[in-house]
């Protein structure tokens, strides 16, 4: 997981100075350099969740279920997006706003979870194909042949569509 830019410690000093203190947000804000906004959300999750609240949570996968029974009770009208993000511990709002487009848009199956990483394009099927132990048959040949050099005119035909074409603008 990557480092917080701001320190558990930092952000515990930061809401103990606001709520034992009993100095404003705004003050901290202003004294600190920091963004009132990002102050409050932490005095909210720490009030909600103590210091698990605080810690970082990036790359969190919540399941349908979770997902689906936020959605509920933010379209009953019992929170606000924001109030059920610091509610179920979620970090970041804009979250729920696309759990809220995809479930409009598809349904319960909106709310899956998608494959992370780079998809994969190409099967292995043309590789295993051609990797087996028995020798090609002419008429393989022919075809693996015919495949190359149709390949070769085709890059040859974009080659003189490019070469055309930047002599165009010249004359």
């Amino acid at each position: 997981m990557g480092e917080s830019k701001y320190s558990l410690e930092f952000k515990k000093s930061c809401v103990d100075k606001i709520l034992q203190n009993h100095l404003s947000v705004k003050a901290l804000a202003n004294e600190l350099g920091l963004d009132r906004t990002m102050l409050r959300r932490w005095v909210r999750f720490y009030e909600l969740h103590g210091t698990a609240g605080l810690q970082r949570r990036s790359n969190r996968l919540y399941d349908v279920k979770f997902k689906l029974k936020v959605l509920k009770t933010i379209e009953t009208g019992k929170f606000s997006i924001k109030e059920a993000g610091v509610k179920f511990n979620i970090a970041a709002e804009s979250s729920i706003i696309n759990w809220q487009r995809d479930y409009e848009k598809n349904g319960i199956l909106g709310l899956e979870n998608k494959p992370q990483g780079r998809p994969r394009i190409m099967s292995d099927y043309k590789r295993k194909k051609r990797k087996s132990d028995k020798p090609l048959t002419r008429e393989e040949e022919l075809l693996l042949e015919n495949e190359r050099l149709r390949a070769e005119i085709a890059v040859l035909k974009k080659l003189d569509a490019l070469i055309l074409a930047r002599k165009k603008p010249k004359s």
